[in-house]
């Protein structure tokens, strides 16, 4: 199993960014993906849940007005999308296949810093 994400992103504030995670090894509709950031000295922070079968969403509710989660299940790719970014926007972006609730296989994590 390989959850391989996008490269390093730089943007400014209130603009947007689409991070990919691409899974192989795996039935990519037979398991949830989790999105979890990590903000510089601070813990994880659960971002929502996606299910690439039928692409149903849950999200933590500080995201629902800003983060939408897509997949495109013809390259077993799944994307977040985070507009209107902020400073405290700042952070490594994680996806990690979700196995009986917890996260069995994570990508490496794509840093997105957002600054002016």
């Amino acid at each position: 199993v390989q959850l391989v994400q996008s490269g390093a992103e730089l943007r400014n504030p209130g603009a947007s960014v689409k991070v990919s995670c691409k899974a192989s090894g795996y039935t990519f509709t037979s398991f949830y993906l989790d999105w979890v950031r990590q903000a510089p000295g601070q813990g994880l922070e659960w971002m929502g849940r996606f299910d690439p079968e039928d692409g149903s969403t849950k999200l933590a509710q500080k995201f629902q007005d800003r983060v939408t989660f897509t997949a495109d299940t013809s390259t077993s790719t799944a994307y977040v999308e985070l507009r209107g970014l902020r400073s405290e926007d700042t952070a490594v972006y994680y996806c990690a296949r979700n196995y009986r609730g917890r996260g069995d296989y994570w990508g490496k994590g794509t840093l997105v810093t957002v600054s002016s």
